[in-house]
């Protein structure tokens, strides 16, 4: 099939650049001497991680606990579930370790800890320490940390700690990455540290987002990186200046299906349903609304997005308006025309459709199905 037999909206996955992308960052983890727990949740693709695991992956992340039973039965048995452990999660997490899955879970707090030792004898748990007051996790510094520890340790749960540095998303320029890299490392590694200080074990060290991983001098200390979005790549991780925009393997199809000619707007057919509602640029130096405009073959339009989303309509525009754009927009885009745009957010945009139409230049080579919900 060829892309032009698609119809739109659809997601497309560039081959190339997505094979691409998982060796990028599994040669890094190995040039940094950890193992590497990709986080499955911006594919949710069993494809894609088989291609993370051939590459040299070991075990995977996810954020929900359907996507622990997918991954799974799909053959994935050593899964680590990065999201605080609510009570009535328990239940099903204790199904997947009685069939043989290695499931770990996360807690930052007494309460949660003792949710899991109760409802899960056997459990291994790592607690999720706050590295950068982003949002969730235990200051390495706290009592608190050594409390739970011991909690966990009297049943034979403790496993480590872990975190994710979400505020490397707001950082600017490469020395603000290596720095807040550094800063993730460093105060995990800390945590893990006084845990062991107190004769509490702690075998696993887990850290990791896209933009640490890549920008980390070295990894002292931890044991495993943990990292999602690079598989395919989006427009805030090119704002950040982790990737190329010609690295961003994601892409949503659209058809051209109108015109506002005296407003300079080009009606598509991909609203915020195909796209998602993510502004993650609008905080970046670069807006990109809601994606930027390709044609068909994938290359940027210069100056032209998507700049208002409704549920089943985007509309173009040039960023400059129809002053700078200087053209008839009906003689440009005419209608039936096929566009391409890139995500601001690759796992945003992904959860919005059920599947990926997998090509190699204009031919699509294979359909891998994804899923969603919890």
């Amino acid at each position: 099939m060829n892309i032009a037999e698609l119809d739109t909206p659809a997601a497309l996955l560039d081959e190339t650049l997505v094979d691409r992308a998982i060796a990028r960052m599994q040669s890094r983890m190995n040039a940094l001497g950890v193992r590497l727990r990709p986080h499955v949740k911006t594919a949710k693709c069993i494809e894609v991680a088989r291609r993370q695991r051939a590459a040299g992956a070991v075990g995977i992340t996810v954020s929900t606990l359907k996507e622990a039973e997918a991954f799974f039965a799909a053959g994935f048995d050593d899964i680590l579930y990065a999201v605080g452990m609510a009570p009535q999660r328990v239940a099903l997490a204790r199904s997947l370790v009685e069939r043989g899955c290695r499931l770990k879970l996360t807690v930052d707090s007494l309460a949660a800890a003792r949710a899991v030792i109760e409802g899960l004898p056997g459990a291994q748990v790592l607690i999720e320490i706050d590295v950068d007051q982003h949002r969730a996790g235990v200051k390495p510094e706290s009592d608190e940390l050594i409390t739970i520890g011991r909690a966990l340790h009297e049943r034979g749960a403790l496993a480590g700690v872990m975190t994710h540095c979400g505020a490397a998303y707001e950082c600017r320029g490469e020395a603000a990455l290596v720095e807040m890299a550094e800063q993730e490392r460093a105060l995990c590694v800390r945590a893990a540290t006084r845990l062991r200080e107190a004769g509490l074990p702690c075998a696993t060290v887990s850290v990791g987002s896209t933009p640490t991983a890549l920008f980390a001098r070295h990894l002292d200390g931890v044991t495993e990186v943990r990292a999602g979005v690079y598989v395919f790549y989006d427009l805030v991780m090119a704002g950040l200046g982790v990737c190329r925009v010609e690295d961003i393997a994601l892409s949503v199809l659209t058809t051209v299906i109108g015109h506002q000619r005296d407003k300079g707007w080009v009606l598509v057919d991909a609203g915020w349903m195909a796209m998602s509602r993510d502004r993650g640029t609008a905080a970046q130096p670069v807006d990109q609304g809601y994606g930027l405009v390709c044609d068909e073959r994938g290359v940027p339009l210069e100056g032209w997005i998507v700049n208002q989303a409704n549920q089943e309509h985007g509309i173009v525009e040039h960023r400059g308006g129809i002053a700078a754009s200087g053209i008839d927009v009906a003689s440009r885009f005419p209608i039936g025309t096929r566009l391409r745009v890139l995500p601001n957010h690759a796992c945003a945009t992904a959860a919005q459709h059920g599947r990926y139409a997998v090509v190699q230049g204009s031919e699509v080579k294979h359909e891998w199905p994804r899923f969603s919900g919890w």
